[in-house]
């Protein structure tokens, strides 16, 4: 989940590790995670939640909080440094620092390469996933 900027990083994180892991899963604006997300957050739910310094940024913490309250295991995309979420994640992963609005130039990446990981682990073709076509060729 993310807010700002990084609400379509999400989508797109989520995205691609449907494409090439084949595993469920759901981009949300981390705004709207009591209208839905939260009733399915348990010890078994893993989330991920981008959370650069910029933006958003104490909202995003709060959300943190309410996931960790509920057990459900959290990955963090923090900026370089961030030790109030990092107290609060199950795992973090850290970018450097930029602008808000650059942001999810560097959150697309760890999110890319978590799907590339989770597939290679599931033995999935990552340079072939099934059902999908290079290009659209029917209208």
């Amino acid at each position: 989940m993310g807010r700002g900027y990084n609400f379509p990083v999400a989508l797109e994180g989520a995205l691609k590790l449907k494409e090439i892991s084949y595993i469920h899963a759901e981009g949300y604006p981390a705004a709207e995670m009591k209208h839905g997300p939260i009733a399915l957050i348990d010890e078994k739910m893993p989330v991920v939640v981008i959370a650069p310094k910029q933006g958003h940024y104490d909202k995003v913490v709060s959300n943190i909080q309410e996931i960790k309250s509920r057990s459900g295991k959290i990955i963090a995309i923090v900026t370089k440094g961030d030790v109030q979420v990092k107290g609060l994640a199950d795992h973090v992963i850290e970018i450097p620092e930029v602008s808000d609005a650059l942001s999810p130039l560097l959150t697309t990446i760890p999110l890319q390469l978590l799907s590339y990981h989770i597939a290679v682990l599931r033995g999935c073709n990552v340079d072939q996933p099934r059902n999908l076509a290079k290009s659209v060729t029917v209208e």
